[in-house]
């Protein structure tokens, strides 16, 4: 094997060897990885910035050195001096490999940037916010009744508005008197009521008579994106939302990388605490920014999260997550400043973290069981959030239990071939002809079909750069209801599948969807390495569900909602015909687009919801897939298409799957059979 040293991009995970002294922006290009220069690599447009990551990184199978890359030069230096560059970022034109080494490549120095598909639902919510604001008159100080300023503004606040036992935030004490001053005695004061308690405190103060608005963020810490919505919390309405990819992705895709990396690297957890909470302190700056509003009137917030993310987030180091029993440091709710979080929010303002369930399943769940409501459903609902880590609730108003189940980062285009995440000029949707073999598609950024007029004109911008999660999820299942891909996982050779897209590929084969290399553009293809990720990923999805109804006693369910960024964008058909979901009704598969965000913000919105999601949560059944003797069972049941063992009557009712082999040994339509030695 080549002894180069390895290259490794996160987060495409595209990988090579390279010789030493090749530039990085070199090997990027190499590679295909969407890394941006406009000046030609002469050090000029500082547009090529990465981050080299140090340390052991179990899953890639290196360990990475401090002088992976080359030392500073006088370039970086000068550009720094003048214009600033971030601590640890280097100009992929300078920084040359010298040995082993991952690199991220952050979201502003992509040509192709993260389209965070996370959105705030429309959604009917009672307006009954934590934070309100109170104008008051206050008694002016008088020698013949001595009392203090603050003592008088309470009492103003509990004569004029009914509210006892206020406190006050300590960090506004040297603003107090001058603001009472200021406004002649009169004030409007932003008040903080605890959801579980009688307790209030005032939050901020302006002098007079304040008529502007006051807001609020519902935000949804995921392992891949962090995506937050802005609201008024005197209307409700959502002013802006917004995303970012989650900066610990250097750390590791799926989050069990991540806490092997903690485990692995002294001081980890604490590097990645501080990368989270800088880049979500960076989005609520671009929030602010984008809803037009001073970032100092964002007075609440509330947080939504997996286990790992929330002990990350916190500072907390998720050791025990890594191994059963998998515990939580706590799973209660949370109420806190976000002063304490470093945040860079107002020094008064408050966050709301859900509570987690147990084990791997989160705040993140438990927002969706806020959103979705299973306990007060009268038939039997499946709640599937999509995502690196599924979390899975099953259930009706008689019982509802949960779990998660590791499906990894495959669905959103890691570890595929021609992957990679939701953004301009990725393929998200393919249809094939089932007789003629070929394939149609349409890429983010426009609504026209590969096959029809003016597709070339609706891409010149953006290209064809990949195919996402929603487009390999497609593409595989169009494959199986043409007969190109059978139900092992096999793809068959052209004179098999009467194909010439159909191409070799080592010992096995390809499907070619795309062939943009007489342009300059990618070959894409699938291969079968990108079906045994799916298939591990749709079967430890199918498994965690199945396991649930297992425990219910029953064999199939009313109705199926996926909810989360990617869930939003499946197709029921598809994923029905994977075996990623049980048979169910195509018209009892919805979606509910980001659900846990919509909890989130139901929480933010509604001061009573925080009290019914900590009764909820205490009702619902965890259960631990790891533990579970027919997890294996169902996941290697579940590795086939759609399965091997459940029949899926609803779909093949309205699919008919091609009852195709490509393995050499096997009997079919497809294969030859071996002659067995007497």
């Amino acid at each position: 094997m080549s002894q180069d040293p390895l290259v490794i991009f996160t987060p495409s995970g595209k990988r090579g060897r390279f010789p030493a002294g090749t530039p990085v922006l070199t090997a990027a290009r190499q590679l295909g990885v969407d890394l941006d220069s406009v000046c030609g690599g002469r050090g000029i447009c500082s547009k090529c910035q990465v981050t080299p990551s140090v340390g052991e990184f179990p899953k890639h199978g290196v360990t990475v050195s401090e002088d992976a890359l080359s030392d500073w030069n006088a370039v970086e230096q000068r550009y720094k001096d003048k214009r600033g560059l971030i601590d640890g970022r280097r100009l992929g034109c300078q920084a040359t490999v010298q040995s082993d080494v991952v690199i991220d490549v952050p979201p502003e120095s992509q040509v192709h940037r993260q389209v965070v598909r996370k959105r705030a639902e429309a959604r009917e919510i009672v307006l009954n916010t934590a934070v309100r604001l109170y104008y008051v008159e206050v008694e002016q100080p008088d020698m013949h009744k001595p009392s203090g300023d603050l003592e008088r503004l309470k009492t103003a606040l509990k004569d004029q508005w009914s509210l006892e036992q206020v406190q006050i935030d300590p960090t506004l004490l040297p603003t107090l008197q001058p603001l009472l001053r200021k406004g002649d005695w009169k004030v409007t004061v932003a008040v903080h009521k605890v959801h579980n308690s009688e307790h209030a405190e005032i939050t901020r103060i302006w002098p007079g008579y304040y008529d502007g608005s006051i807001y609020g963020l519902a935000v949804d810490l995921g392992s891949t994106t962090i995506a937050a919505h802005l609201c008024d919390l005197k209307s409700g309405e959502v002013v802006a939302s917004s995303g970012i990819m989650n900066p610990q992705i250097r750390f590791g895709e799926d989050l069990m990388s991540r806490v092997s990396y903690s485990m692995m690297n002294a001081g980890g957890d604490k590097e990645m605490t501080k990368a989270v909470r800088d880049g979500m302190s960076a989005l609520f700056d671009q929030i602010a920014s984008e809803g037009e509003i001073d970032k100092d009137l964002i007075l609440d917030a509330t947080f939504v999260c997996n286990p790992v993310m929330h002990h990350l987030f916190l500072g907390i180091d998720p050791y025990e997550l890594g191994q059963a029993p998998f515990a939580l440091a706590m799973n209660e709710s949370l109420s806190l400043k976000t002063s304490d979080l470093e945040l860079g929010l107002h020094q008064g303002a408050r966050v709301y973290m859900l509570p987690c369930i147990a084990g791997h399943v989160g705040a993140d769940a438990a927002a969706v069981a806020l959103s979705e409501s299973p306990n007060t459903s009268e038939d039997l609902v499946l709640l599937v959030d999509v995502g690196t880590n599924a979390e899975i609730i099953l259930g009706n108003k008689d019982r509802v239990m949960a779990c998660s189940s590791p499906t990894g980062p495959a669905f959103e285009g890691a570890q595929i071939s021609s992957g990679q995440r939701a953004a301009p000029g990725a393929i998200e949707r393919v249809e094939i002809d089932p007789v003629t073999k070929e394939p149609r598609f349409r890429v983010i950024g426009s609504d026209i079909w590969s096959d029809e007029d003016g597709f070339d004109r609706a891409i010149a911008t953006t290209g064809i750069t990949g195919i996402c999660g929603s487009g390999i999820i497609e593409v595989i299942a169009e494959m199986r209801m043409a007969g190109l891909l059978d139900a092992s996982g096999l793809i068959g050779s052209a004179e098999q599948t009467g194909s010439a897209r159909s191409i070799s590929d080592g010992r096995t084969h390809a499907y070619l969807l795309w062939d943009g290399s007489a342009d300059g553009g990618p070959v894409i293809t699938v291969t079968n390495p990108d079906i045994r990720a799916i298939q591990m990923a749709k079967a430890a999805l199918y498994s965690g569900a199945r396991l649930l109804m297992d425990k219910l006693n029953v064999e199939t369910v009313d109705r199926i909602v996926l909810a989360g960024a990617f869930g939003a964008h499946i197709s029921a058909k598809h994923a029905m015909v994977l075996g990623m979901i049980p048979d169910c009704p195509l018209d009892k598969v919805t979606s509910a687009g980001n659900a846990a965000g919509t909890g989130a913000r139901i929480a933010l919105l509604n001061i009573d919801a925080r009290k019914d999601i900590e009764k909820t949560v205490g009702e619902i059944e965890k259960i631990e897939t790891a533990v579970e003797p027919r997890f294996q069972e169902h996941f290697v049941n579940a590795s086939a298409m759609p399965n091997a063992v459940d029949p899926f009557p609803v779909l093949k009712s309205l699919v008919s799957l091609p009852d195709v082999s490509f393995n050499a040994g096997a009997e079919g339509s497809g294969g030859r059979r071996r002659r067995r030695r007497s």
